[in-house]
């Protein structure tokens, strides 16, 4: 999600780009018509259009990054989905009479998630800080209910069974 937002503002800025070259292109040639005195054949005509199209090509291709981010997808969803499949079918079910309230809360999260979660959005979810995230995955991991792999710079939580 976060890449279609950074994709749909770096469009909206190639698109401003684009209709400040083609006002500032108005404006010069209108001051080259004024000014020159060799007609529609004054060499200030020729540079304008390279420096537009130039800077138009620029724009062009800002925008074509944008359209890229706006339609790929995140690697974050990849990544949680290849773990989805690795995990077993038949799974124990889990005593939920040995967890506090917290405890709970969390694993349910992840249980909705279909066992696999990106702690950042666990802490989202459970709208818990980060801290007491990390403390209660702490206890979950010393119980064995979950385990935490390392991706990148943030950890995915796995339901363990």
């Amino acid at each position: 999600m976060r890449n279609k937002n950074v994709g749909y503002l770096i469009l909206g800025t190639s698109i401003i780009i684009a209709i400040i070259v083609a006002m500032f292109n108005y404006g010069m040639k209108t001051i080259v018509e004024d000014s020159c005195s060799h007609g529609s054949e004054c060499a200030m005509f020729g540079t304008i259009a390279i420096q537009t199209w130039t800077s138009l090509a620029i724009a062009g291709l800002i925008a074509i990054i944008g359209l890229f981010l706006i339609f790929s997808k995140e690697e974050k969803e990849v990544i949680v989905k290849k773990i989805k499949v690795k995990q077993k079918e038949n799974k124990m079910p889990i005593d939920y009479s040995k967890l506090d309230k917290d405890e709970k809360t969390l694993v349910e999260i992840i249980e909705e998630e279909k066992g696999a979660i990106f702690q950042s959005t666990l802490v989202e979810k459970s709208r818990f800080n980060k801290v007491k995230v990390s403390r209660i995955l702490d206890k979950l991991e010393g119980k064995q209910i979950i385990e935490r792999k390392r991706r990148g710079m943030t950890n995915i939580v796995i339901i363990k069974n």
